[in-house]
């Protein structure tokens, strides 16, 4: 890969020196975050040695006919907080030359995609997270006939970024994916109401065997299909993936199939919409290096079957992480907007988002199991058996009007059940932890160009069992947000734990922050104190220690 990059990077360059009189296009996007942080003992908050942090990335894209190229400069000077330590340098993360028309598309060097849900392959970049296991080699995308889309993708992933220079993993990675659009392939069917898709995946990695205690299997498959269908307001598709035997670090190298459901129901209509989604995991860690935990190289990606809230006490402080060794959970949602002009609508329309998501450790049956036999076998599981083990449970509600042209207001409930004890979000408790969240959020427009945005939130939180305050008690967090169109945004927040059973903890968590935008331009500076805890998307999760001091970030695209 080292002989690649210095292929590469010329061949991009040698593309620049000309793009300008052959029509050739340059796109990219630049993103800089500086922190000067302060120690802060009460919270638990560490000033570096540097005392500044800094992360910086860089996307440059090339098009030209059928011809294209791109690479990602990246910069930890050193890397700023919650990020892995394993993020070091400056130099190229990412780079890629490529040539694609109708029926073919060939990228050699990095690349990211995904079969399906993911369930069975994704590689992609999450950088708020610090995550990126983007692959190296070669992928090849054809359109042999309409409505088919054949890929192959074939390389290592990326494990970290070392002394300016990308670290991938010990395996190889090998996938085929196959998708079929039955109403684009047949003219018969292309006015049809009934729309269907079908799919199938095969992935493999290959690992040494590197243990004289055990007999690891050295090329390991996975392979699955998929449906979609769609009539008229409806939609329905599903997905089934089988993982042949893994011994890993994540199943204490036993030696069990792993499997994986997902089905998704939607009904919409103007004005009303149903969404029913059910989920079914057992063995399903599958990464290109069996000795890796936490998010280390992934092979394939487990969607979240919760909703993504964006409320700081909802977000924040009790998180649910999908749970790849094994979960059964299903998510039932409702969207409905009671007419403008009625009684209960309201002159604009009301609109009401109920939802509720739920999680359990799978049943595992272990009769008839003989576990001092060769097979490795520990147990026996079937598709969606669930055993009586909560992981999560969350019960949401948001009701939203616009009074007038000037005033809105939303209402928010959410009830949030979490296991500790699995899901480990907090050093404080054990076993279940149940919050009550409400929110409150006012929006008003003073003129054209001036507008207001506040939110009240509180978290009440007791034991189940006794009433006892059960982990850091309750919280209280106000958030007032200023905006001058088209330029200039202001905003304060306060997260405050008030209800801490030790009163030298009952703190305020204050941060300010404002910024400048002009066209691709943004410009946020902020400063305070940010608490320590997960932050997650779609599922995934990072720790940031505790905080106090300077943010400056900046993002330009051209």
């Amino acid at each position: 890969m080292k002989k690649l990059a210095l292929c590469l990077v010329p061949a991009i360059m040698s593309l620049a020196g000309y793009s300008q009189n052959d029509g050739g296009t340059f796109t990219g996007n630049i993103e800089s975050t500086f922190q000067y942080l302060n120690e802060d003992s009460l919270i638990g908050a560490l000033q570096p040695d540097s005392k500044g942090l800094m992360n910086t990335y860089m996307n440059v894209f090339y098009t030209n006919g059928k011809f294209k190229g791109g690479m990602r400069f990246e910069s930890y000077l050193p890397r700023i907080q919650g990020y892995p330590n394993r993020f070091d340098g400056t130099g190229l993360g990412m780079r890629y030359i490529g040539y694609t028309d109708g029926f073919i598309d060939v990228t050699l060097g990095s690349f990211y995609e995904q079969f399906g849900s993911g369930m069975i392959f994704r590689a992609y970049e999450d950088r708020g997270l610090g995550y990126d296991n983007l692959m190296d080699g070669v992928r090849v995308i054809l359109r042999p006939l309409n409505g088919v889309t054949l890929k192959g993708v074939y390389g290592r992933q990326r494990l970290s970024f070392q002394e300016g220079k990308i670290v991938h993993s010990n395996g190889i990675v090998r996938g085929l994916d196959a998708d079929w659009n039955l109403n684009a392939a047949f003219k018969n069917l292309a006015r049809k109401k009934l729309k269907v898709t079908l799919g199938a995946s095969l992935v493999s990695k290959f690992q040494n065997d590197d243990r004289e205690d055990l007999v690891l299997p050295e090329n390991v498959g996975a392979y699955g299909g998929r449906a979609k269908l769609r009539y008229k307001r409806f939609t329905l598709d599903g997905e089934y993936i089988i993982k042949e035997q893994d011994p890993s670090s994540d199943n204490l190298y036993n030696y069990n199939y792993g499997h994986a459901a997902l089905i998704n129901f939607g009904y919409s209509q103007k004005g009303l919409g149903v969404i029913l989604s059910a989920k079914s995991v057992d063995n399903m860690s599958f990464r290109s290096d069996r000795t890796k935990d936490l998010q280390d190289l992934f092979i394939n990606y487990l969607p979240a079957l919760n909703k993504t809230h964006t409320y700081n006490l909802v977000a924040s402080l009790y998180p649910y992480a999908t749970q790849p060794v094994g979960e059964t959970a299903y998510q039932a949602e409702l969207l409905y907007t009671i007419k403008r002009g009625s009684k209960l609508g309201g002159k604009y329309g009301t609109s009401i988002n109920a939802n509720i998501s739920t999680a359990y450790l799978p049943t595992r049956n272990m009769d008839g199991i003989d576990l001092t036999d060769s097979s490795g076998v520990v147990y026996v599981s079937k598709p969606f058996g669930m055993s009586d083990s909560l992981l999560w449970r969350d019960i949401n509600v948001n009701i939203y009007r616009k009074f007038t042209k000037k005033f809105n207001l939303r209402l928010s409930y959410y009830n949030i059940v979490l296991n500790n004890d699995v899901g480990k979000v907090t050093a404080g408790a054990t076993g279940l932890i149940s919050s009550h969240i409400g929110v409150i959020e006012a929006g008003y427009t003073i003129n054209k160009k001036h507008s207001l945005r506040g939110e009240l939130q509180g978290l009440f939180i007791k034991d189940k069992e006794n009433g006892d305050i059960n982990d850091k008690g309750d919280w209280a967090t106000i958030l007032l947000e200023y905006s001058v169109s088209p330029h200039w945004f202001f905003s304060v927040l306060d997260q405050f734990n008030y209800g801490n059973p030790d009163a030298d903890m009952k703190i305020h968590y204050i941060y300010g922050s404002f910024g400048y935008i002009k066209e691709s331009t943004r410009v946020t500076i902020g400063y305070g104190r940010q608490r320590a805890g997960l932050f997650c998307v779609g599922g995934v999760c990072r720790f940031v220690p505790a905080s106090n001091g300077l943010t400056l970030s900046f993002t330009q695209s051209f």
